[in-house]
């Protein structure tokens, strides 16, 4: 069975959304960390925004210049979207019908693990249906003041445990959660 994680970028208020922020804290730690993500998914699962931003930008990105650029534009992408009609970006599938039947479909089918980048919508209604089966955080050591957050005011209580954890020399800390069982 297939696993979801949810991996995002954070400012220690929380704020997940546009992450320019991440920049002048990126090197060779957190891009293994990120290339550990490529060999343990064979697919994304995103929100339209994300998409959206991600089918705008990436195709454009040589392998020379990016080396997430091979894994980024050939993975299997999967849409989550109530408005868009088509997704046109390489290897991309739009999921329709009930978000909750179709996610667990996913789970169920062969293959490695399936990535959720941004997606704050999506990610929380993961979370919600408790469909996400793990938490790879970066927190970064920056106030972002507002912005979305992953984890949304209102939420029921959920109970996570700490299965591995490391701080880059940047400051970055770089956390990985599962949610406790019972």
């Amino acid at each position: 069975m297939r696993k979801i994680f949810v991996t995002e970028f954070l400012s220690l208020d929380g704020v997940m959304e546009n992450p320019a922020w991440t920049f002048p804290y990126w090197n060779d730690e957190i891009a293994a960390f990120k290339t550990e993500e490529t060999d343990i998914s064979d697919a994304l699962l995103l929100g339209r925004v994300t998409y959206e931003g991600f089918a705008a930008s990436w195709p454009k990105i040589k392998a020379e210049k990016d080396p997430f650029a091979p894994y980024m534009n050939g993975v299997r992408k999967y849409v989550v979207s109530m408005t868009l009609d088509k997704v046109e970006w390489n290897n991309s599938v739009l999921i329709e019908g009930n978000l909750v039947e179709e996610v667990n479909k996913l789970k169920q089918q062969d293959g490695r693990d399936i990535a959720v980048h941004g997606s704050a919508t999506l990610a929380q209604t993961l979370m919600e249906h408790d469909l996400v089966d793990s938490y790879r955080l970066l927190v970064y050591p920056v106030v972002v003041g507002k912005g979305k957050r992953l984890f949304k005011d209102g939420g029921d209580l959920k109970r996570l445990k700490l299965v591995d954890n490391k701080t880059t020399s940047t400051g970055v800390a770089i956390l990985t959660y599962e949610p406790e069982k019972g």
